[in-house]
């Protein structure tokens, strides 16, 4: 979730010390990001697509709940469609052409938008089946168009960023950035504030939850309650840094200008960018370990595989 996934402002920043280096800072970038990323690339895609099967085969789509986790899982999906590209970018730089930057940056951003928009949704209705059971979001019947407004708005404010990037060629090397600093700074203040909004409501009506489910005393609830704070917490650990130092890099001011402090917001952005971008595998772990019936089928088919491995069992 960034206007910039190579650090070009050693190239093209207006820095107060204009001979400040940033080889290293790019080298290391160059090393630990497309490894990382090509690990998060195998988790996502085996997590997400092990929910999409297990989905159609067991699970009903009459129940919102579960075309949320649908949708959710392609959107993961389609985030993880970019890190591959990403993770060539960091070693290379971009050889995939103008229109390969915009698409690749317009499924990236798709998937991100409606990621976070899927998760709040399933927020609010966990909070609408937990606070007002009798309701019709209870039985699902609430909230039957978001998924294609969720789509529609993610593919608006995806396709906007897209059109404005291009591919920027500085010292011999190519780059997918945005056409303008108007615009680079425009997208992350943007996404600064969907993901302060996102979280306001996450905490909120989670908070709410928190509030019904201590009046039980039985222990069913109070797991409820550690489920929710996890959540909660998750998704803050994993996007709240990353959105902070996002947002401190955009700065242009002292001391955010000194090449010293610029140098540790790069070691810093490479760190927090990675725990955020791991959300796209972490989704699909949070799902089984919630699920008491996706656990145990994936148990069993780990059995079965064992089982066919050492041929042990009949």
């Amino acid at each position: 979730m960034t206007e910039e996934y190579t650090d070009i402002s050693y190239y093209i920043d207006d820095y107060e010390d204009q001979l400040c280096r940033k080889e290293e800072v790019v080298k290391v970038g160059s090393i630990l990001i497309p490894l990382f990323f090509t690990a998060v690339v195998a988790l996502s895609c085996i997590g997400n697509i092990f929910i999409l099967v297990f989905l159609a085969l067991y699970k009903s789509f009459r129940c919102l709940t579960n075309v949320f986790i649908l949708n959710l899982a392609v959107s993961d999906l389609l985030f993880t469609f970019g890190l591959p590209f990403w993770a060539s970018y960091y070693i290379s730089g971009w050889t995939f052409g103008d229109v390969g930057c915009k698409a690749v940056k317009f499924f990236f951003y798709v998937g991100f938008y409606s990621s976070v928009l899927f998760l709040t949704l399933m927020t609010v209705q966990r909070y609408m089946a937990v606070v007002h059971p009798l309701s019709d979001w209870k039985r699902c019947r609430g909230l039957s168009l978001s998924p294609y407004i969720v789509w529609i708005l993610s593919g608006t404010v995806a396709l906007l960023g897209s059109l404005h990037s291009e591919v920027m060629i500085e010292s011999g090397s190519k780059y997918c950035e945005y056409g303008s600093i108007e615009w680079k700074s425009g997208i992350a203040y943007f996404q600064n504030a969907f993901f302060f909004i996102a979280f306001v409501i996450m905490g909120y009506y989670y908070g709410k939850m928190l509030r019904t489910i201590t009046k039980s005393p039985t222990k069913k609830r109070h797991k409820n309650v550690r489920l929710t704070f996890f959540i909660v917490v998750v998704f803050f650990i994993g996007w709240a840094p990353y959105n902070i130092v996002m947002f401190l890099k955009s700065l242009t001011f002292h001391p955010f200008t000194v090449c010293e402090v610029s140098i540790r917001l790069d070691y810093a952005y490479y760190a927090c960018r990675m725990l955020a971008f791991s959300h796209c595998c972490i989704n699909p772990a949070i799902l089984v370990f919630v699920d008491t019936k996706i656990c145990n089928t994936l148990r069993k088919f780990s059995r079965r595989m064992f089982c066919v491995k050492t041929q042990v069992c009949e």
